[in-house]
């Protein structure tokens, strides 16, 4: 079942999949269409994004519930001012009148991504818009994370999940990318919805320990939170819950928790790796796949370690054949 959706995430003793982060936020504006564009150009096959709803529910692509002043920009092009607008709060409308194409390079974000290009014009994107790109003949074999996003601090939550499930299984049923489709997210509750809403797509349940702290410029995991100290033991829960992809930060990950999962029957999908060490070590672990903020320099990893990133089988040009 769903051997479709999971394909693009399923890994094995000489393959681990390479899942762009935002598209490659390392070096292109993150949740763009641009920088999906040029993610998936370079050879990688899987993204891993972040989607919620507008006031007027149009589903759009931005990590955070409201505008990061460090990526966003005015109509004027000025530097976005505190208050930062809550997603919720805003129409599609007016979302799309700011420029998310940059980084401030004077914040403590900005200076996380030292390598991204400057772009200007870039608007916060529907999924209708990313579903599009990718049912482009040339990008039929892309498959897709998508993380779902919920509030915990609007008023109406419950039924803010709800219309948030409903108007994002919509889009991705009016585009026909089921197939291709893992529905994703902290909010495990959310996963229940979808998978009630969807049975057609497979869930993937992202997890993070409190202890680690939220970075700067991301909201935290906090959807996650209310289901620590229940859990005997994470791979089990999620397969208890239906899940088939298992999505630990990277930090969580041990190599009894991978044994357990695979065992479970679960994929080991761990975020977001950066460093070439972190990236060695999840290599190393045997994990299905490895979500990345830099897909070049993990395929670089993967290469001195004679892991491919597709199958052999797969017709891609970033195929790695060995010698």
């Amino acid at each position: 079942m769903f051997d479709e959706q999971l394909a693009g995430f399923k890994g094995d003793e000489q393959c681990i999949r390479v899942v762009g982060h935002r598209g490659a936020r390392g070096i292109m504006p993150e949740n763009t269409l641009l920088g999906f564009e040029w993610t998936i150009k370079m050879g990688v096959s899987a993204l891993e994004f972040d989607v919620m709803i507008t006031k007027d529910s149009v589903p759009v692509i931005v990590h955070n519930h409201h505008l990061n002043r460090d990526i966003t920009r005015t109509p004027q092009g000025d530097w976005l001012n505190a208050p930062e607008p809550r997603i919720s709060d805003l129409t599609y409308e007016q979302l799309s009148q700011f420029d998310v194409g940059g980084l401030n390079i004077f914040t403590e974000y900005g200076q996380r991504f030292p390598e991204q290009i400057f772009m200007s014009g870039q608007k916060v994107p529907q999924l209708a818009d990313l579903l599009r790109l990718i049912n482009r003949p040339e990008f039929r074999h892309v498959r897709l994370m998508l993380e779902i996003k919920s509030d915990p601090h609007v008023p109406d939550h419950r039924d803010r999940q709800a219309q948030t499930v409903e108007a994002i299984v919509n889009v991705v049923r009016a585009h026909n990318v089921q197939a291709r489709t893992v529905l994703h997210s902290f909010d495990w509750e959310m996963l229940r919805m979808c998978q009630i809403e969807a049975p057609e797509m497979p869930t993937s349940f992202l997890s993070q320990l409190p202890e680690e702290e939220a970075t700067a410029g991301s909201d935290p995991a906090s959807a996650f939170d209310a289901y620590v100290g229940t859990l005997p033991s994470v791979p089990q829960a999620v397969a208890d819950a239906g899940g088939y992809i298992w999505a630990p930060y990277f930090k969580d990950v041990t190599e009894h928790d991978v044994a357990h999962a695979k065992q479970l029957g679960l994929l080991i999908s761990p975020w977001t790796v950066n460093d070439p060490h972190d990236m060695v070590r999840m290599i190393d672990l045997g994990v299905d796949a490895i979500v990345t903020d830099y897909p070049a320099r993990l395929q670089r990893e993967m290469i001195k370690k004679q892991v491919r990133w597709q199958r052999t089988e797969e017709n891609t040009n970033a195929a790695l054949t060995s010698a």
